[in-house]
């Protein structure tokens, strides 16, 4: 998309928006502030533009990592010039965290993602104790710089049930240690329910990751499973997710994750994040 015709675009949105009754929203309203991967961006734009593009989509924010290869100073001015927060850092399998610790508090962010990561030829019980050491190494760093270390439930991880994942956190024993829930993870590779994950993970619950991996949109119908029976013609019971996070009173980030795209492509997954967490 060229520069202009963005603009253009943006400026007839603006007046959409303007001209549109007031929505009044669902319960989560201003408790769940929007967000996607900045690697879900399609349009090759400067990167105030790209924010631009995603606040005028209704995006509240987006979480970048070390690997996007922004640069501080521009995703200052992006951030300056849009009022979208970068609210996280995504981190990797490195099991040095303090790099993207650092880019959290210079781009103002509050959390840094991260993996119990699953070495094939360690024991249960190896791959648990190592993992707790390179968390506890990253907790004094994290603490410094007012950053989190949010838990992700993956495939790649050890940590196969939502009870092992919340024994996990609890033996850091650390408020700066949460779980970053990802709704779609708790489908293809576990025997639980997403919203079994969100009840046992509960209070423990920093943010989310939105995605449903039966979704024929924003998903992936190939891994569809045949037990598993959700809403919105998924596999996530969404209602049910709902229930759980408001039990516990939830307010945080909620951050799209599915195949990215163009303008078009980024404004559908707000309206569809909206439809699921009742927004």
């Amino acid at each position: 998309m060229h520069r202009r015709k963005f603009l253009q675009g943006g400026i007839a949105l603006g007046t959409m928006a303007a001209s549109a009754p007031p929505l009044l929203g669902g319960p989560f309203t201003g408790k769940i502030p929007k967000s996607l991967k900045y690697s879900m961006i399609g349009e090759r734009l400067p990167l105030a533009d790209q924010f631009q593009l995603l606040k005028q989509s209704g995006f509240d924010g987006v979480e970048i990592s070390l690997r996007d290869g922004l640069a501080v100073k521009d995703i200052l001015a992006a951030i300056d010039a849009t009022q979208i927060d970068v609210h996280g850092v995504i981190h990797g399998y490195d099991d040095d965290h303090s790099a993207s610790i650092d880019l959290c508090q210079q781009v103002g962010g509050n959390s840094v993602l991260i993996i119990a990561r699953e070495i094939a030829k360690l024991s249960y019980a190896d791959n648990f104790a190592r993992s707790l050491e390179i968390a506890r190494k990253a907790i004094p760093h994290a603490e410094k710089h007012n950053v989190r270390l949010l838990v992700e439930n993956v495939r790649a991880s050890f940590l196969k049930t939502a009870e092992e994942m919340a024994r996990f956190i609890d033996e850091l024993e650390s408020p700066v240690v949460g779980a970053y829930y990802d709704t779609g993870n708790t489908i293809t590779w576990t025997k639980q329910s997403a919203q079994h994950w969100a009840h046992v993970l509960g209070h423990r619950i920093g943010k989310l990751d939105i995605k449903d991996r039966g979704h024929a949109v924003f998903g992936n119908p190939k891994l569809k499973s045949k037990t598993a029976v959700g809403t919105d013609g998924g596999e996530v019971h969404w209602q049910k997710v709902r229930q759980e996070l408001a039990t516990v009173n939830f307010s945080g980030w909620a951050s799209a994750e599915v195949a990215g795209g163009d303008a078009q492509r980024i404004a559908g997954i707000s309206h569809w994040m909206d439809q699921v967490l009742d927004l």
